[in-house]
């Protein structure tokens, strides 16, 4: 008699899929904002994509109609980006460092291609290079922003001085300027920014600012900061009227005649920062944000209209949304034959796409979150909207969006990597913080959570202060990578977080890094009071502010709380912090100047408790960091081994205040992990 076969009666199982990791991260396309064609029918937007090993970011066509596959617009670039479509719609205009004819971009020019697609060709050739542009009514021709000489007049002489200045041999940075660098770049050394026209059926290129002392804010820039009359005949911008540029300081909305370059200055008050202008259809009103930053240092930013009358004198302005708004506004556009602004503003840990009825005063969320990371309406009716938005469980999407209809998904990019991996569930709970206060709290899961057993866990504090962990998908922090060795990563967004009103934002100033901790020891609490929660594998990291709180904690939490620290980009010493770029806007933070009130700065830096440091971190920091030097980090990590205190530098000499480069950002993500899990595991199995 033949043997059964047992084979039959076993039960089989598919196997399970991986969870995400950094090197997934790399492999995922990444959207940029949309911008839509005038009939709104179309939108190109830039999308990067690659492995961890080579990655180009190139435009890609999409129909707002979902009929029509997306397909690539360029093939050639390797950095196209900032799309915008020609006021006709026959043209899309972008910036791109290419190699045309033999000749090669030093620095970001201008390129134009047909929707059609066939070769871009270069409109530009601008030595200094290109930052932002925006194109003129008629198509006629472009405004383009750039770092240029302020004393030469002409582009011929541009040219020249860009020549001698990348020819030069030396390679010092002297200044006597007050705001001269930024994040992680020097200013040009004796630039500033200046707004150009550029003429396309002639090349010929002008100067807006030649002769004046007008230069655009230094730390934006951006296309953002200046809009164009629709008949064409005037710009606005918004700029730092004082005679000395220094960061945080308000900025000023001025208007100029593009034939004469005169100026009109619309609003100068040092009560109200203005930013983010925007004409309307007739061009006899301006939309923009105004914060009353007389009043706060950290006010919000409320949507505003200024008016205009034929001889374009102003009629005054005033701000929109009620006397209880409690919102901070982004850039504003018009919508709806400017019936209505369209803004996104941070709420309870989600960032929304609003709309604001210019009649009612109506302001509703009309799209929500997850994460709108940027938007754009079309030009003839403003009917057509398109949202690049992601979640906690997807990176950015495109929707479109019309009244009355459900958004509308227009791509498929990650749809079928993210189907090969498991993602961990994120929660959201609200427990009791400092003073009372009602505090939130993101939680990821790992993939193979259960009630019934134990899991570590840790936090992952945010930085900003001024800004707040969500339902967002991040490259840098990514909570399901984070997750995936079978940790419960826990997001306060503690007292000082955005999208809680202003008050909350504004309670921790002078006294940082008290309600923020206190929040943070309430949510252990609370996390070690659930059953699943393993006490004596709970550990806390962030990175910048958030990497302040870890070292603020290791000088004040009980020793033995927390089983390992990892401090990313994180302040330690606020005195030495003075050498970072945003150094004027720090005192408004602690209300004290360290040579005038030593004991009040030494009470909110974490190097002043340094004796109480006991807990096993690892220090990361960059070297081209500039808004938090790298002398924290060395200071910090110095002064855990001078102590005796177990410590691990990660120290990255071409990294900034972020970590961008694909393998340094695996070798990141790995170090984190180990060192977490290293410090969980028993004593005899520890290696070092």
């Amino acid at each position: 008699m033949p043997q059964a076969r047992t084979s039959q009666n076993k039960k089989t199982t598919a196997p399970k899929l991986p969870t995400l990791s950094a090197e997934d991260l790399w492999s995922l396309d990444r959207l940029g904002t949309p911008a839509l064609s005038p009939d709104g029918r179309q939108l190109v937007c830039s999308l990067s994509r690659g492995t961890v090993e080579r990655r180009h970011n190139r435009l890609w066509l999409m129909d707002c109609s979902g009929e029509r596959a997306p397909r690539a617009l360029t093939v050639c670039g390797e950095r196209d980006s900032q799309p915008a479509w020609s006021p006709r719609g026959d043209a899309i205009a972008f910036l791109a460092r290419r190699e045309q004819q033999g000749e090669k971009d030093a620095r970001p020019q201008l390129y134009l291609i047909a929707p059609d697609g066939g070769e871009a060709r270069r409109l530009s050739d601008f030595a200094p290079g290109i930052e932002s542009f925006r194109w003129l009514p008629d198509g006629s021709g472009l405004i383009f922003s750039a770092w240029v000489w302020p004393g030469l007049r002409g582009v011929a002489a541009q040219r020249r001085e860009h020549q001698r200045w990348t020819e030069r041999k030396e390679t010092g940075y002297s200044t006597e300027e007050v705001f001269y660098r930024h994040w992680d770049h020097n200013i040009p050394m004796g630039r500033v920014l200046h707004l150009w026209h550029l003429d396309i059926a002639s090349g010929r290129l002008r100067d807006l600012f030649e002769g004046s002392d007008l230069e655009l804010p230094r730390s934006n820039g951006g296309a953002g900061d200046y809009d164009i009359s629709p008949d064409g005949r005037h710009l606005v911008f918004v700029h730092d009227p004082a005679a000395v540029q220094r960061g945080g300081q308000p900025w000023a909305l001025s208007e100029m005649d593009l034939r004469s370059r005169r100026c009109r200055r619309l609003i100068e008050d040092p009560a109200w920062d203005i930013a983010s202008p925007s004409y309307s259809g007739d061009g006899r009103a301006l939309a923009f944000t105004a914060a009353p930053v007389g009043r706060h240092d950290q006010a919000l930013a409320q949507p505003a209209l200024l008016r205009l009358d034929a001889r374009r004198r102003t009629l005054g302005w005033h701000l929109l949304g009620g006397a209880d708004w409690d919102l901070d506004a982004g850039a504003l556009r018009w919508a709806e034959a400017d019936q209505a602004l369209l803004f996104t503003a941070q709420q309870r840990g989600r960032c929304h796409l609003w709309r604001l009825g210019l009649g009612s005063g109506d302001c509703r969320v009309l799209q929500a979150g997850g994460w709108v990371q940027g938007f754009d309406v079309s030009g003839r009716d403003g009917g057509q909207v398109v949202t690049a938005s992601d979640s906690a469980q997807h990176p950015v999407r495109l929707h479109a969006l019309r009244a009355g209809e459900a958004p509308r998904r227009l791509e498929r990019f990650n749809d079928e990597l993210l189907a090969k991996r498991r993602l961990g569930e994120q929660r959201e709970v609200w427990f009791e913080g400092a003073q009372g206060d009602a505090v939130q709290m993101w939680l990821t899961l790992p993939v193979d959570f259960s009630p019934r057993r134990r899991h570590p866990i840790f936090h992952v504090i945010h930085g900003g202060p001024f800004a707040a962990a969500g339902d967002t998908f991040s490259y840098r922090w990514n909570p399901h990578v984070l997750a995936a060795r079978g940790h419960v990563v826990a997001q306060v967004n503690y007292h000082g977080s955005s999208g809680f009103g202003f008050a909350f934002r504004d309670s921790i100033m002078g006294r940082q890094g008290q309600l923020e901790s206190q929040d943070i020891e309430a949510a252990s609490d609370w996390l070690l009071a659930q059953p699943w929660a393993d006490a004596r594998r709970l550990s806390a990291t962030g990175g910048s502010y958030g990497g302040f709180l870890v070292a603020w904690l290791n000088g004040h939490a009980a020793p033995g709380r927390y089983r390992s620290y990892v401090c990313h980009a994180g302040v330690f010493d606020r005195i030495a912090t003075f050498s970072a770029d945003s150094y004027m806007q720090r005192p408004r933070d602690l209300k004290a100047r360290y040579w005038e009130d030593m004991p009040r700065v030494l009470a909110q830096s974490p190097h002043a408790f340094a004796h109480a440091m006991c807990t096993p971190t690892l220090v990361i920091h960059g070297a081209q960091d500039y808004r938090v030097p790298d002398c924290n980090g060395l200071a910090y990590y110095n002064t855990l081994k001078a102590r005796g205190v177990p410590a691990r530098l990660l120290w990255f000499p071409d990294e900034n205040h972020w970590v961008l480069k694909p393998r340094n950002s695996v070798l990141w993500y790995r170090e984190f992990l180990d060192w977490v899990q290293r410090w969980e595991a028993p004593a005899a199995r520890r290696r070092g």
